[in-house]
């Protein structure tokens, strides 16, 4: 079913019939597998969940890359937590607590690191680390109203409306670009044609559509949340960069904090049957006093992909607006409820 959905909507885009390629069987070939058009076949569902932190851990400042044993290590202890979790009897939840959100078996976090074991996603700078953030951003992230809006989806302090919850709270918008992964649902399904690309990420239902004609990105006074993309192929690496994002943009913890500025290239490319490489740099002059790259593998899997409801009983969002409510008319103080959104 989601199959058919996005190979009608990419042949909609490109306003021309054209058949759709299934995606190329596993190969062994070190040569990627090319598309009847020529270009290389980037087309599957791939699965970017890894166990590697976007950041290098402070514990780890002067390691670049984990030994064979630590990576063991690592793993090992993911198995054994997950099969912890798996069998854990439930708890009654304390009143005024954590509420908790989804148990262990609905969560994918990835049970391996990189296969190049660096300790970070982040490659430049050096460090692993994001680079220090402008003055201009340092008093946007620290503001009274940043910090009043921080402990509301914090669940610190009521919530004054459901304008003021996140994007993903309130199901319009989650993964944001470069794509990251999280608790669940890392998958992305790749069509091509010869004029498209288009990128399904099913958590809130998002599909990037990524020309490759040579037009021009849109009018600078066009804004969206996932900015305009155009993609071209150098060699057999796609280079899709992507501008015009709106104030609404974000990357990981940076939630609505980025500026207009926002700039941000990724490169694909095939690396073998079962392994797709991605590559990304960020540039927001007015957030980060320096651009910072990385890197992120991505894995094929079989599928299929399910679709993600968000809507459907998204209990959390009018919870979170009731309980503020309540907690309002009875005069609660402190930290009283954790917001239970469907993320």
């Amino acid at each position: 079913m989601e199959c058919r959905y996005l190979t009608v909507c990419l042949l909609l885009a490109v306003s021309v019939w054209m058949p759709i390629e299934a995606a190329s069987q596993p190969t062994s070939s070190p040569t990627p597998p090319r598309t009847p058009w020529g270009d290389p076949d980037l087309q599957g569902i791939w699965n970017n969940a890894t166990l590697t932190p976007l950041q290098r851990p402070d514990e780890m400042v002067d390691l670049e890359f984990l030994s064979e044993e630590q990576v063991a290590n690592i793993e090992q202890q993911t198995v054994g937590r997950n099969a912890r979790l798996l069998t854990a009897p439930a708890q009654r939840t304390q009143a005024g607590g954590n509420v908790g959100a989804y148990n262990n078996f609905w969560m994918e976090r990835g049970t391996t690191v990189v296969p190049s074991r660096r300790t970070s996603l982040i490659v430049d700078p050096p460090d692993g680390k994001l680079p220090p953030l402008t003055p201009e951003a340092d008093r946007r992230l620290n503001s009274m109203e940043s910090r009043r809006i921080a402990d509301m989806r914090g669940g610190r302090s009521p919530v004054d409306s459901w304008e003021a919850l996140d994007l993903g709270d309130r199901c319009l918008w989650y993964r944001g670009i470069p794509s990251f992964p999280t608790g669940y649902n890392n998958n992305y399904h790749i069509v091509q044609t010869s004029q498209f690309v288009a990128i399904l990420q099913e958590h809130i239902h998002d599909v990037r559509f990524i020309p490759l004609d040579g037009r021009p990105h849109v009018s600078g006074t066009i804004r969206q949340y996932g900015g305009d993309s155009r993609g071209r192929w150098e060699g057999d690496t796609l280079v899709v960069e992507t501008t015009n994002f709106n104030d609404k943009a974000f990357i990981r913890n940076f939630n609505g904090q980025l500026s207009e500025a926002l700039r941000v290239v990724e490169r694909f490319s095939w690396v073998d049957a079962d392994t797709l490489g991605y590559e990304f740099t960020v540039d927001d002059s007015q957030t980060w006093t320096a651009a910072w790259s990385g890197s992120l593998p991505m894995a094929r899997v079989s599928g299929p992909m399910f679709e993600y409801a968000c809507h459907e009983g998204n209990y959390g969002l009018m919870n979170m607006l009731a309980g503020s409510r309540a907690a309002e008319r009875e005069g609660s103080t402190g930290k009283f409820l954790i917001p239970g959104s469907i993320q």
